[in-house]
């Protein structure tokens, strides 16, 4: 089962890609208000978890920066990954940026692209036909083989309680081709119930705790 960071990039407002869950700031910086709303010298300003690493923040000036995209994959070695969400709507101008940051990467094919958004997706294939990719959804729509295909994408990336519900249709979307991945499991038990539906990828809070589970579990 692979294993890797799963962060999530949207722009500023001068569209720089940076890794930020939230649309807004407020929550889980020391800044307000839309992320799209400031420039990337403000976001990158911020404090982004000083106060739960003072350790960590000591030797930066007291703060732990949003990072740009850039920085994390400037951090890719040949057995590092990235699951990166494209998170929220997109402009061409924007996916372009995020193509960039992924180009000038020296491991640039350890990054696998996912995202909510169709439209989002479908402007990563126009200009990127060769991107891999993977589409999130929360639950199972008719025909989730024809909607990967439509889009061409190569993973069907779910939320873990749509599979739990569905478990066979980990094989109908892996005998199509399509990887699928979980979202986002955080107890034992659920990592259970997915590794027996044979999903290639659990995605988590706890990915430590994930990785001693899996751990322990394979040497009984």
């Amino acid at each position: 089962m692979r294993s890797g960071s799963r962060p999530d990039t949207q722009p500023t407002a001068d569209g720089v890609p940076v890794l930020l869950h939230d649309a807004d700031l407020d929550r889980t910086t020391s800044g307000g208000g839309p992320v799209r709303a400031h420039d990337v010298e403000t976001v990158t300003g911020l404090d982004a978890g000083g106060w739960f690493d003072r350790s960590a923040a000591a030797g930066n000036s007291g703060r732990i920066a949003v990072p740009r995209l850039s920085d994390l994959l400037a951090l890719l070695t040949a057995d590092r990954r990235v699951l990166l969400e494209i998170k929220g709507e997109h402009t061409a101008e924007q996916i372009a940026a995020v193509l960039l940051a992924c180009r000038a990467s020296a491991h640039a094919t350890n990054v696998f692209l996912q995202s909510f958004e169709v439209a989002a997706l479908r402007l990563l294939r126009s200009l990127e036909p060769r991107a891999a990719f993977g589409l999130l959804v929360e639950g199972f729509d008719d025909d989730p083989v024809g909607q990967c295909r439509e889009l061409g994408a190569l993973a069907c990336n779910r939320d873990y309680r749509a599979i739990m519900h569905r478990p066979a249709i980990v094989a109908v979307l892996q005998a199509a081709g399509l990887s699928v991945s979980a979202w986002t499991a955080d107890l034992p038990a659920d990592w259970v119930a997915l590794t027996r539906a044979g999903v290639d990828g659990i995605i988590t809070n706890r990915p430590a705790e994930l990785l001693r589970w899996q751990r322990s579990s394979a040497a009984r």
